[in-house]
């Protein structure tokens, strides 16, 4: 399993009182993850930190395809545990949260989500996105009638369709991709790319070490208004 440099930070920013995103990095296992909880202060704070403590107690067996397995298993308990939690502390409103997780092996990687938080791949200077949001304004671009660009602006981009704590049954999606020398991924919560432009995030991105990059996303996030809060893991291998 390859070594890896990154950089997970979060902000409140500018206009919310409170910071329900949540960010967990587990070199160890090759596991980094970003969650941004719905609900409310206090619930969606807690439901974020769920989400993250699940994660942060996956075991990774050797096999990658029981890693990933590992995974879906422990989003999928934290959500019936967020469910019940909700029931029993919040009186049942809602309360929920996106998660996208990459997790990785030696030339490979998978991404796990639910939401609209994303992975993004940044290869000789072309930003991919590796995620699909689950979103209302998703399904627009699916069906071609908004371009991506126009979702990222759409009024409704914020309307998920799936996020754990959702509904009694959760689905995450994941995707496997492979992984390059020089790649650089980006995870990060709505909160940036609201913010941000693509080709923003595309410079930025290619730009200076992974503490600096993660850093410089953030301010530029801030210098923009930010609106909600912000999250970003900025990821790469080590070079061999």
């Amino acid at each position: 399993m390859a070594d890896w440099h990154f950089c997970a930070l979060t902000d409140q920013g500018v206009r919310r009182k409170h910071n329900e995103d949540a960010v967990v990095a587990v070199p160890g296992i090759a596991l980094w993850a970003v969650a941004d909880g719905m609900g409310g202060h206090e619930a969606g704070d807690v439901a974020s930190r769920m989400v993250i403590d699940a994660l942060a107690s996956v075991k990774r067996p050797d096999n990658f395809s029981l890693f990933v397995d590992a995974v879906e298993a422990a989003l999928v308990a934290v959500n019936a545990a967020m469910r019940d939690h909700a029931g029993k502390e919040f009186s049942g409103r809602t309360m929920g949260s996106t998660v996208v997780a990459m997790l990785a092996g030696k030339g490979y990687g998978a991404c796990v989500w639910a939401g609209d938080s994303r992975l993004y791949r940044l290869r000789e200077g072309s930003l991919e996105p590796l995620s699909r949001d689950h979103s209302q304004v998703q399904r627009l671009v699916d069906a071609g009638v908004l371009s991506e660009e126009e979702a990222d602006s759409h009024p409704n981009a914020n309307v998920i369709t799936r996020a754990v704590g959702g509904a009694a049954a959760l689905v995450v999606d994941v995707v496997m991709f492979d992984i390059l020398p020089g790649d650089r991924f980006l995870l990060c919560s709505d909160g940036l790319y609201n913010e941000l432009s693509r080709e923003e995030i595309t410079q930025t991105l290619g730009q200076g070490g992974v503490e600096q990059c993660a850093q410089s996303l953030i301010d530029q996030a801030i210098h923009h208004g930010a609106r909600d809060n912000v999250s970003v893991i900025v990821i790469e291998p080590e070079a061999s």
